[in-house]
């Protein structure tokens, strides 16, 4: 059954997705939708659990290791059987396009803007024999569309001379050089800013407004979802598990997942506790014949584990439908946390003092400062945020203290002891006390290398610098919340919150005073990220580790820091106690970060 869409035209109707391995287990089972001209419709759950393999299955795709069974494709009058992709090769690009999550790697490198729209156009355009001069006309059209030059200039430009949000608009242009008439965006604004995070949202509102665009919108983040969306669709081990109006599903879920998605979702407005699901999400063929998330439920019973329950029509719901044998009913409980508005009085001797601090680079030969004149103090047990937009200066600040990047000017002091301005040609016992974490995990972790190679790795620097630390691999691994059972696997066998886990204990490892995180949690899903802050938080407070946390997500700064410095263009523009920064910016600058921020409360 399918949740019945608002009245109008339907741009497409998706029913009976099977996505299958290689062996026959199955992925993604009975997937069906509808979509009606003009409506946004948001997909939203854990990675895993399916979305992106909904959509691509929608374009009659799959992943090389997966294979798509069944599935009929109902548009343009039609109907296309899924699992013959090139039945369906004729509408993509044309009727509906698709817009890959990372515009930076889906961008050639080597291609410049024109040469990649030109090539777009050649694949998907009717102009394939046109002139140039038809060409240009498309192009400069797709870029008005999108808000984007047609300058000469900027249509010589690389991708990586390309701000994030510059990137994602050029990927929207592409897909809309055939005048698609669905566009499907896999997370495209994850990553990014909230201020480029709202430029987006605010070309896709527009978009859909003016030519009457209609989108799958793929995403973990449900304060976006809740502000462009009609419709969500929650999705969990390969299946919907609750379909209906974002008013309702938002305010008062059905199932108890959504609820576990919602209490894991943190916002800076309501300063509230997030609770973690216990436990992980299995594959589609490893729940057995019950509800697949029986296993993480709390509200589980009997005939939950005995079967796999339809997705129904909720009693008293409108049109909603939710696949669940014990819906819930009612707003989710909401736990408020408690908040010290205080600021913690500085020590004598900080753990780390950064005393003006500034970073150089070459431009065409000409010398910019990224970061000017900045300067802060970290304590031990403290955790100091730095808070902006990309290019803020956030990232380079982080490098610099750990010595990756040479600062030109200033000083950094350890423990009262003045830093080398590269790691090099610092002591091991130095290297030893500061530790980085980085952003993208799987770059972070060699791939031909296990769980416990890594954190041996961590440990062998520990011992250069300091004898008598006794904590085994196994040790760590229960520190990070994970099974001892994890460290003969390979990272390819873990998911996006197993791996940064595994990189904190290689991290802790080596027994640091000071961890810089630099956007560790800006990929991960709400639940994998709601475990990974509460993991710091608790390892922040049992081992008095000191935390350097580079976001750019207001939510994760109210939750985990107790001061925070906010940048603007390399420059220290706001500083001070977290509550008093969120509660009342005196910066235009900061003003303007958290009316950015997507307000989960007004959803509709």
């Amino acid at each position: 059954m399918m949740s019945a869409p608002s009245p109008g035209t339907l741009a497409l109707s998706v029913s009976g997705l099977r996505v299958e391995t290689s062996r026959g287990a199955p992925i993604i089972d009975g997937v069906s939708f509808d979509l009606v001209k003009g409506e946004i419709l948001g997909i939203v759950g854990e990675s895993g659990s399916g979305k992106t393999t909904s959509a691509l299955a929608v374009l009659g795709m799959a992943h090389p290791s997966a294979r798509l069974r069944a599935g009929t494709l109902s548009a343009k009058g039609q109907s296309f059987d899924l699992a013959n992709s090139k039945a369906v090769a004729a509408l993509r690009g044309r009727y509906i396009s698709y817009v890959p999550q990372s515009p930076g790697t889906a961008l050639n490198p080597v291609m410049r803007v024109e040469t990649a729209l030109k090539e777009m156009v050649r694949r998907v355009s009717d102009l394939g024999g046109g002139n140039e001069a038809d060409w240009d006309r498309v192009i400069g059209m797709a870029l008005e569309k999108v808000n984007l030059p047609r300058t000469p200039e900027f249509l010589r430009r690389f991708p990586h001379q390309l701000s994030g949000g510059q990137q994602q608009r050029v990927c929207i242009a592409m897909a809309l050089l055939a005048g698609a008439a669905v566009v499907i965006l896999d997370e495209p604004t994850t990553g990014l800013d909230v201020i480029t995070q709202e430029s987006v949202i605010s070309e896709l509102k527009r978009l859909r407004q003016e030519l009457g665009l209609s989108m799958l919108y793929i995403s973990h983040d449900l304060a976006v979802v809740s502000q462009l969306a009609d419709r969500v669709a929650v999705m969990y081990s390969g299946a919907i598990v609750e379909l209906g109006t974002v008013g309702e599903v938002l305010r008062a879920p059905a199932h108890p997942y959504t609820r576990g998605l919602l209490a894991s979702t943190l916002d800076f407005r309501r300063p509230t506790d997030i609770r973690p699901m216990a436990g992980i999400q299995v594959a589609s063929a490893a729940h057995g014949a019950g509800c697949a998330f029986a296993p993480r439920c709390s509200l589980s019973q009997g005939d939950c584990r005995a079967e796999f329950p339809a997705l129904r029509r909720l009693a008293g719901g409108g049109a909603r439908l939710v696949r669940c044998c014990h819906p819930v009913s009612g707003p989710p409980d909401v736990s408020l946390r408690s908040v010290d508005a205080s600021t913690s009085a500085v020590s004598v001797q900080p753990v780390l003092a950064v005393e003006k601090m500034t970073v150089e680079y070459t431009d065409r030969g000409r010398v910019v400062a990224s970061v000017n004149d900045v300067s802060f103090a970290l304590d031990a047990g403290q955790c100091l945020a730095l808070l902006g937009e990309s290019g803020s200066g956030k990232s380079t600040i982080a490098h610099a203290v750990v010595g990756l990047k040479p600062f030109a000017s200033g000083r950094v002091r350890l423990r009262g002891v003045d830093l080398a301005p590269r790691s090099k040609d610092r002591t091991d016992d130095q290297r030893r006390r500061l530790q980085m974490v980085f952003q993208n995990s799987s770059a972070a972790l060699n791939p031909r290398e296990n769980v416990r190679s890594a954190i041996e790795r961590g440990r062998s620097i520990r011992a250069a610098g300091r004898s008598g630390c006794a904590e085994t691999v196994e040790e760590l691994l229960k520190l990070v919340r994970l099974p001892t059972s994890f460290q003969h696997r390979f990272p390819r066998e873990l998911s996006g919150g197993e791996r940064q886990r595994v990189c904190i204990a290689r991290a802790l490892a080596s027994s640091p005073d000071i961890l810089v995180c630099d956007e560790i949690t800006s990929a991960l899903d709400v639940s994998v990220q709601a475990s990974v802050l509460k993991l710091m938080k608790d390892l922040q407070r049992d081992l008095g580790l000191a935390l350097l946390f580079i976001t750019h997500d207001i939510g994760v700064v109210s939750y985990l820091a107790d001061a925070v410095i906010v940048l603007d263009r390399g420059r220290v523009c706001e500083s001070g106690a977290t509550t008093q920064v969120i509660s009342a910016p005196q910066a235009a600058y900061t003003q303007r970060l958290m009316h950015a921020v997507p307000n989960l409360c007004a959803g509709r």
